[in-house]
């Protein structure tokens, strides 16, 4: 049986060549007024995802 990669994950992370997983970073959606120059330049980073979440999210994304 066909294991279904989950759509929402997909389009959240990306996987590495090196099989690591990015993700963006939270608080950089709306509300920018009110935060620092030097925030909302930390918020455009992408961020590796932890090792006990890439567990989790292998499992949604099964063929990457």
């Amino acid at each position: 049986m066909k294991v279904k990669t989950k759509k929402a994950a997909a389009k959240r992370f990306r996987i590495t060549a090196a099989g690591k997983i990015l993700r963006r970073r939270q608080m950089a959606g709306h509300l920018k007024a009110a935060k620092t120059k030097s925030a909302k330049t930390r918020y455009k980073r992408i961020a590796l995802v932890s090792k006990p979440e890439k567990r989790n999210i292998e499992k949604l994304l099964p063929y990457n």
